[in-house]
C-alpha cells in the first residue's frame, strides 16, 4: 500500500510562477557573470538552490523540464564552486546552463566547506552524475574544514563516510558508526537541536538502512524522515512560508540511491518529487 505524506501548503499560483521565472532570469545573469569572475560563485550557488526550491513549489512532482533544468544548474554551479576554489591560477572549464564556460580560478573560499559539499553531493546523486560524485569525493577533508566552531564534528565524519562509500575505501562501517555517534544531540552542540534531529540526522539514518540493504526498514525510515521534515518546516509561520522547505533534499538523494537499487519505495510526497526520484529526465540534455 502506498503511503502519502502531503506537503504543507506553500504559496502557489501566478505569484509563485512569476517568482520562479524571475529567479531563473536573475540566475542566468549570475551565470554569465561567472565567466568574468567567480568571486561570487557561492552566491550564485545559493541563487541556484533557491530557484530549484521555487520550481518545486509550483511543480511538486518535477513533471516540467524547467524543474529538471533548475536541478541540473544547481548541480553544475555547486560542482564548479569546488573546482574553481581548488586552484589559484588559470581557469576551469565547466558546463553550466547548457554551455561550457571558462570560469576563472579564485583559490580557497570559506564557503567551500562541508555543508556546501553535502548539498552539492546530494544534487550529484539526484542527477545520477557519477563523474561529479567522484570529483566531489576526491576533495580532502582538510579542504572542507571551516574555522573552529562552524560545524559539529559529526559533519566531517559524515562527509568521510559518503566519500569512502562512493570511492570504495576501507572502514565504511566504522566511519558510519562514528557519524551516528557524533550526531547524537548530547554531543553535537553547534547545530540547533530541532534542525539536527529533523533535517540533518534523517539522511544519515536513511543511509544506514540503505547500506545494510534493509529494504523494509528503509521505507518506514523514509516516511519518518519526511514527517520530520514537515514538522520542522511548519513549526512557525516564517518556516511554513519559506520555500526552502519545499523538498527534502538529503532524504530525496538517499531515496534516489534506494530507487536505483530497486528498493520498494511505496511513498508519495511533494517533498520527494516523483520525476527526480524516478530519474525521468536523465539524458534530456548534457549535464
Amino acid at each position: 500500500m502506498t503511503v502519502e505524506i502531503a506537503r504543507h501548503d506553500l504559496p502557489t499560483g501566478a505569484d509563485a510562477e512569476r517568482l520562479a521565472e524571475g529567479l531563473d532570469e536573475d540566475l542566468a545573469e549570475e551565470i554569465i557573470h561567472l565567466e568574468k569572475t567567480a568571486a561570487l560563485i557561492d552566491s550564485a550557488f545559493g541563487s541556484a538552490r533557491l530557484t530549484l526550491h521555487a520550481r518545486c513549489v509550483i511543480d511538486p512532482r518535477a513533471a516540467g523540464v524547467e524543474t529538471w533544468e533548475s536541478t541540473v544548474k544547481a548541480l553544475q554551479i555547486g560542482s564548479a564552486l569546488f573546482a574553481v576554489t581548488a586552484i589559484q591560477e588559470g581557469a576551469v572549464e565547466c558546463r553550466i546552463n547548457r554551455k561550457v564556460r571558462s570560469i576563472p580560478a579564485i583559490g580557497p573560499l570559506s564557503t567551500a566547506d562541508a555543508g556546501t559539499w553535502l548539498t552539492a553531493f546530494w544534487l550529484a546523486v539526484i542527477c545520477r552524475d557519477q563523474e561529479r560524485m567522484t570529483q566531489l569525493s576526491e576533495i580532502t577533508l582538510d579542504r572542507l574544514r571551516s574555522p573552529e566552531g562552524s560545524y559539529d564534528e559529526y559533519i566531517y565524519h559524515w562527509v568521510d563516510t559518503l566519500q569512502s562509500w562512493w570511492l570504495r575505501r576501507p572502514g565504511l562501517a566504522d566511519k558510519l558508526i562514528a557519524t551516528i555517534e557524533a550526531s547524537d544531540p548530547a554531543i553535537a552542540r553547534v547545530a540547533p537541536q530541532d534542525l539536527l534531529q529533523a533535517v540533518l540526522y534523517p539522511p544519515i539514518n536513511l543511509f544506514y538502512h540503505y547500506v545494510r540493504n534493509d529494504r523494509d526498514g528503509f521505507t518506514s525510515t523514509l516516511a519518518d524522515a519526511l514527517k520530520l521534515h514537515k514538522t520542522y518546516w511548519t513549526l512557525n509561520e516564517d518556516r511554513a512560508t519559506d520555500i526552502d522547505g519545499s523538498i527534502a533534499l538529503g532524504p530525496l538523494a538517499i531515496a534516489c540511491l534506494a530507487y536505483d537499487a530497486e528498493f520498494p519505495l511505496d511513498i508519495e510526497s511533494g517533498y520527494l518529487p516523483k520525476h527526480l526520484l524516478e530519474r525521468t529526465w536523465i539524458g534530456e540534455f548534457p549535464t
